[in-house]
């Protein structure tokens, strides 16, 4: 009963530990969005903002990459570990986490100004360009004009 006690105490120390969650980094990909646009009218010190939204409407990683001659391009990682690892006779984990929603927003970010933006369905607007990578199907614009 001390041994299996004993065993199950160190399994517990070693799920929670650094170590675990690195190992768990280390089995999942991390994966990316890439977006690439452009901007009619841009305002004058134009930026575009990208979102990833999960389910439940939670927000998740995002980015900003300023508007060069109308275009841009950014690119927003992430891990796909949707569950912490779970120690069965060895570490499993589940390796399906992506966002639901891509949401690109154009401001200008001297006023912090919204002008233009878009929500776009991961499933149905983004195409997987490799096996990591996903890109929106059809291109991007977003206006400047009020």
């Amino acid at each position: 009963m001390r041994t299996l006690l004993l065993a199950s105490l160190i399994a517990l120390a070693f799920v929670a530990s650094p170590i675990a969650g690195e190992l768990a980094h280390a089995w999942c990909d991390t994966d990316v969005v890439i977006v690439k646009g452009r901007v009619e009218h841009p305002p004058r010190s134009a930026t575009v903002r990208v979102q990833l939204v999960y389910s439940k409407e939670k927000r998740g990683e995002s980015g900003e990459v300023m508007v060069e001659k109308g275009e841009f391009t950014i690119q927003i990682p992430f891990l796909t570990q949707s569950r912490a690892p779970v120690l069965i006779g060895s570490l499993m984990e589940k390796c399906d986490r992506k966002p639901k929603a891509v949401v690109v927003t154009l401001l200008e970010s001297d006023q912090n100004q919204e002008y233009d933006h878009v929500s776009l369905d991961l499933a149905n607007d983004f195409k997987l360009a490799d096996p990591t990578a996903y890109t929106p199907k059809s291109e991007i614009v977003l206006s400047g004009s009020h």
